[in-house]
């Protein structure tokens, strides 16, 4: 699969992320509702020194999930212990991260959807009653043991809220959806990014960067440092709005955010099959891409910008997929 500038997903090079991630909710941007909610459970649990109740954050990939339980512990005073889904392969996986946390520790387990079953169900007495029941020994020589665990706040990420079982979600007291950021927001973002970065922006380029960064503050970010990398190179020391336009220009993002596989996907619906209906499993294959890739990265921005739609029958091009790629569009074939 191409490595896609424009891929939500955190990559190695995101890294530098770390360095410009807020530490406190009021240097968070966006998130509004999110942000002034968990504000007042924080203060209320320090009120009353219990742990906070378990969040589950969800919502599109980039939006600030894993930033959030980093402030939620840092808000607490606390300690972050984190962990991934797919990285919980058994219940012995599970018991070494939670016997490692101290009373008010946050546990981040990040893509929680992809938990086997069998671990998700450990879990439970776990977020309840702060202790697991494991099973030890061979078989016809096992037995049960329990284990106390201090209190603690789990945090759970996921970009496929619809995976988790009713179960899990019914033990999350908190429960945010992120969603996508306004220009507005990306922008101070940006320019926050520029300053930690010590590479100065002009207005306008970042109001450029703002819209090509489809709506995440990690794209946004990723597309700031490739863009100081052509300013550096070209001997300049602020980024203007030609030196922004120009860099993404040779990255190959457009004016829409969009990039070769989008252009890609959309040319095909339109010219091989008319615009569509069609089937995601014939997209896929039209394009050499993998069906997830194209559900969980390609298609949820074009849905939400307008591009295409989803049908009982399968995917369609909207006008403005035609008028994108300056196609002839012919109402009258729908």
């Amino acid at each position: 699969m191409i490595e896609r500038m424009i891929d939500p997903e955190e990559k190695k090079e995101d890294v530098f992320e770390k360095n410009i991630r807020p530490q406190s909710l009021e240097e968070y941007i966006g998130q509004n509702e999110t942000r002034e909610n968990l504000s007042v459970f924080i203060k209320a649990a320090l009120m009353r020194s219990e742990p906070l109740d378990h969040v589950l954050l969800y919502g599109p990939p980039g939006l600030g999930k894993t930033t959030l339980a980093h402030i939620i512990a840092n808000e607490l005073e606390t300690n972050l212990k984190t962990a991934s889904g797919p990285s919980l392969e058994k219940t012995g996986d599970l018991a070494a991260v939670l016997s490692t946390l101290e009373p008010g520790d946050v546990l981040f387990i990040d893509e929680i959807h992809r938990m086997p079953k069998f671990i998700e169900e450990v879990l439970y007495p776990a977020m309840e009653d702060f202790e697991i029941d494991l099973v030890i020994g061979s078989e016809g020589k096992s037995r049960n043991i329990k284990i106390d665990l201090p209190p603690f706040t789990l945090v759970g990420a996921t970009t496929r809220a619809g995976d988790i079982s009713a179960p899990l979600r019914d033990r999350f007291g908190i429960i945010s959806k992120l969603e996508y950021y306004k220009e507005s927001e990306l922008e101070c973002i940006i320019k926050r990014t520029s300053k930690v970065l010590d590479m100065p922006i002009e207005d306008k380029a970042a109001e450029v960067l703002s819209k090509r960064c489809r709506k995440t503050p990690r794209i946004a970010n990723r597309l700031f440092k490739r863009v100081r990398d052509f300013a550096l190179v070209n001997g300049e020391t602020v980024i203007t709005e030609e030196m922004a336009k120009k860099s993404l220009t040779k990255l190959k993002v457009d004016d829409f955010g969009l990039d070769a596989i989008d252009i890609e996907y959309l040319t095909s619906l339109i010219t091989k099959f008319n615009g569509g209906p069609v089937g995601i499993e014939t997209i896929a294959t039209s394009i050499g891409e993998e069906i997830s890739t194209i559900e969980d990265v390609v298609e949820p921005f074009l849905l939400q910008e307008g591009f295409i739609k989803r049908t009982p029958r399968g995917r369609v091009a909207t006008e403005k997929s035609y008028n994108h790629l300056k196609i002839e569009y012919n109402s009258s074939l729908f």
